[in-house]
């Protein structure tokens, strides 16, 4: 088991979230470099918060109709997370090294709260944590609702990608 860390905790010098819809007609991707977070490297418990309207596209009209439309980022303008490393005997946060971890937690998009579990992978090195992780997000699942006329423009699943240096508190 790891060797535990006292309620050290971690936050991001650098969080992004990044998404990626590969439809039939269209591909669309766009990025957030705002993400927050905290991660408490005794108990492996983190939660992350991202600004929606914080997400930047290719084309400015893509990023009206993603925050008017389909997100409604004026009545749900944030994205949660809040879980855990559930693997935390796996990965020693006060080692260096590359580990997979396992997190599972309650997400929230659209005003809708789902749990999931997914993998990544945890670096420590230097006093730094980078975080990575990808899954993949169901529209359908958090009542973001796509016109008949667009689903060949957006697909329902779509690809996240988070990535973090988290760095201690001081």
């Amino acid at each position: 088991m790891a060797a535990p860390v006292f309620s050290q905790k971690y936050f991001p010098r650098d969080g992004k979230v990044k998404f990626f819809s590969d439809a039939s007609m269209e591909k669309i991707e766009a990025v957030n470099k705002s993400a927050t977070a905290v991660l408490d490297a005794a108990t492996g418990k983190m939660e992350w918060k991202v600004l929606i309207k914080g997400f930047l596209f290719e084309k400015a009209l893509m990023q009206e109709h993603f925050n008017e439309n389909y997100l409604e980022s004026s009545k749900y303008p944030n994205a949660t997370f809040k879980g855990e490393i559930a693997n935390l005997s796996e990965v020693n946060l006060s080692k260096d090294g590359t580990y997979n971890a396992k997190v599972k937690g309650k997400m929230n998009i659209h005003g809708v709260e789902k749990d999931v579990e997914t993998t990544g992978t945890v670096k420590v090195g230097g006093g730094t944590i980078t975080i990575h992780s990808e899954f993949t997000v169901k529209c359908s699942d958090y009542g973001i609702k796509i016109e008949a006329q667009k689903v060949s423009n957006i697909a329902n699943e779509i690809k996240v990608t988070v990535d973090a240096a988290l760095a201690p508190m001081k």
